[in-house]
């Protein structure tokens, strides 16, 4: 097949199934941030469930995203992004009528695995339907809207919970999932990795989400009971997950990908900048309603500028990555989010909206959408297209991870403990902090990009990844 050109009525419905598909991840990864004081009092949950409520989400989704990207080079891209979409509405409705916090953790956790499963083949669909030549616009193009999907997660919390209930946060993924799965099944081919064997790797992909979820309950329950045994076996589990896939003939990852050093560099790019970026946005949005006073629905609004960006200029970003190569918008890119992100410590006490809010905002969004699909278009590059899905799911993963690892780590070591996030004064202390680590971290990943990442990447030929 030579391909989808862009412009056509099937590259429009491909893109707007795989940005659905993967916006509903990323709408759940960030709304529920503005909700959380809201379902305490409703379901009388404690602090710990309040954290499990965000924490299981994330957990299920990194530990079995590369899973859900080799189901998809396997079995097919389409079918999986479907299956995985209907599971995710299934556990959004789960979410939505959730009786107790115990309950609406459990399907947080449901709702992980229907991300699993659609979020690395949402990409996948694009990789492999797309002619090469237009692969980087059709990229920037699901970047952007999909990103905008995280950006303006509070802001729709904040609608809801000021003007609804907390539970239509959830419930309103049913229909948004419907229109995917019908586009999905209307216009996107069915796709897969040709040289994928008929036995699965069930050690590997047992292994594998073994070790993510040791190593990511470890970093959620940070100085709990259950941390160094659950770190213990997520180190064991790595470890037993390298020696399978070396010995496996067809292993779910091929571990060949990460001889390649712009795989490597911008997966590692990517873990420092995820990270920055995760502990942003959720200490950005606690500072605006515990610091400043905002409510639900304003902390929401306060995220639009970087919302605008993200829709006006990051296929504009992809555009330039194909035209001048992505080493330089994945070194500038994190360098601006820097600049963003220290601007944002004028966000305090008495903070006006528009002096002290908006332009960290603003310049952040620029930095973030110059960067998004560069990044996006390497790691991809950077691996044949006969497991872009498993690539993808390995990207996805060192996403999730580099959040998780901030967002448990950061409160600990800015002196945040206990209710200490209610305390406005110590909060704010901690926040300015937290932003300047965020910041480090930042530039940080520029000056990796700009060591590692090449003007132009080679896509390698699919035998050289086979083992």
């Amino acid at each position: 097949m030579s391909g989808v050109s862009w412009g056509t009525p099937t590259a429009r419905g491909i893109v707007a199934a795989a940005t659905l598909g993967s916006g509903l991840t990323l709408l759940d990864g960030t709304v529920v941030n503005v909700a959380l004081r809201t379902v305490g009092d409703d379901l009388d949950a404690s602090l710990v469930q309040l954290q499990w409520i965000t924490n299981g989400y994330f957990l299920s989704l990194a530990s079995l995203i590369l899973l859900g990207g080799s189901l998809g080079d396997r079995l097919g891209r389409r079918r999986v992004f479907v299956i995985g979409t209907v599971w995710f509405a299934l556990a959004s409705l789960l979410c939505g009528i959730a009786p107790t916090a115990e309950v609406l953790i459990v399907a947080r956790v449901l709702q992980g695995i229907g991300g699993a499963l659609l979020t690395p083949g949402s990409l996948a669909m694009i990789q492999g339907a797309f002619r090469a030549e237009d692969r980087s616009r059709a990229i920037g193009a699901w970047s952007g809207l999909g990103g905008i999907a995280a950006a303006i997660g509070p802001l729709v919390g904040g609608l809801l919970i000021d003007h609804a209930s907390w539970r239509w946060i959830f419930l309103i993924n049913l229909p948004l999932a419907a229109v995917t799965v019908w586009l999905a099944m209307r216009w996107v081919p069915e796709t897969r990795d040709t040289r994928a064997l008929d036995r699965f790797d069930v050690p590997g992909a047992a292994l594998a989400s073994l070790s993510l979820a040791g190593v990511t309950w470890a970093l959620t329950d940070a100085g709990g009971p259950a941390t160094w045994w659950a770190a213990g076996l997520g180190v064991a589990a790595a470890v037993g997950f390298i020696v399978v896939e070396r010995r496996t003939h067809g292993p779910m990852v091929p571990l060949g990908l990460f001889t390649d050093r712009t795989f490597s560099a911008a997966n590692m790019m990517t873990l420092i900048v995820y990270a920055a970026l995760g502990a942003i946005l959720f200490f950005l949005v606690l500072q605006l309603q515990t610091v400043a006073g905002y409510n639900a629905l304003e902390a929401g609004l306060a995220t639009l500028p970087m919302t605008v960006c993200m829709l006006f200029l990051a296929a504009r970003g992809g555009a330039l990555g194909e035209r001048i190569g992505p080493r330089i918008p994945m070194t500038f890119g994190p360098m601006v989010m820097a600049g963003g992100t220290l601007l944002l410590l004028m966000a305090g006490p008495d903070a006006v909206y528009w002096r002290d809010v908006a332009p960290g905002l603003t310049v952040f969004g620029l930095g973030l959408a110059l960067m998004v699909a560069p990044l996006t278009a390497t790691v991809l590059a950077a691996a044949p297209d006969e497991v872009t899905g498993i690539a993808s799911g390995i990207n996805n993963a060192v996403a999730r991870a580099g959040s998780l690892l901030a967002v448990a780590a950061l409160p600990m070591a800015v002196g945040l403990s206990g209710d200490d996030y209610r305390d406005p004064v110590v909060f704010d202390a901690s926040y300015s902090t937290a932003m300047v680590i965020c910041a480090v971290l930042l530039v940080l990943g520029g000056l990796v990009s700009w060591i590692t990442i090449p003007h132009r990447v080679e896509t390698p030929d699919a035998t050289d990844v086979a083992t």
